[in-house]
């Protein structure tokens, strides 16, 4: 039994979470996976995917920070100061990295001198111009935030875990389905 349940969040916080994760998790695997490949129609095609989520990734940030920025998230569990202050820097670094990431990776696609054409259907403005030199840094500056990110994402899982298994004190639950809290409780 949990000590302490707070408030959970909306099921459309919940829904956004999640679906960043889902998204970000297979674009993650994605883009490890295709870097290796050679040069193939394959490769071309994972790449025009891996671009694809990355903006819908980029939609999902901007549709969760505006999200956000009209509801409180609820309150924190009963915990230390500084656990409070990590908690809250943490979250703001990761939406600064969901948003950075994709950005960086249209800058990057755009100084390769290859367009962004969102599923197909919609071209995305380049937004430097053709550049091997930056292109260079700048793929070097997507995988080093990815990285980043993986790194952070690491830290909350382990953080989530931890709150759940040894604080048992409701902070994970809150951010679970409701259906699957209440098959789990």
């Amino acid at each position: 039994m949990m000590r302490f349940v707070s408030a959970r969040y909306s099921g459309v916080a919940i829904a956004l979470h999640w679906l960043t994760v889902a998204l970000v998790f297979v674009n993650l695997t994605l883009g490890l996976s295709m870097v290796p490949l050679p040069l193939s129609p394959q490769k071309l095609q994972w790449y025009m995917w891996h671009k694809w989520l990355g903006i819908t990734v980029f939609i999902v940030i901007c549709l969760r920070i505006v999200w956000r920025a009209n509801r409180r998230p609820p309150p924190h569990a009963s915990m230390p100061d500084w656990q409070r202050r990590a908690a809250d820097c943490s979250h703001v670094l990761m939406y600064v990295l969901l948003t950075l990431i994709p950005i960086s990776g249209w800058l990057y696609s755009s100084s390769t001198g290859v367009q962004v054409v969102y599923l197909g259907l919609f071209p995305l403005p380049d937004l430097v111009s053709k550049d091997r030199t930056l292109a260079s840094v700048l793929k070097w500056t997507h995988y080093g935030l990815n990285s980043a990110l993986f790194a952070l994402v690491l830290v909350h899982v382990i953080a989530a875990l931890k709150h759940h298994f040894i604080d048992r004190d409701g902070t994970l639950a809150r951010m679970l389905p409701a259906a699957w809290t209440r098959s789990h409780s």
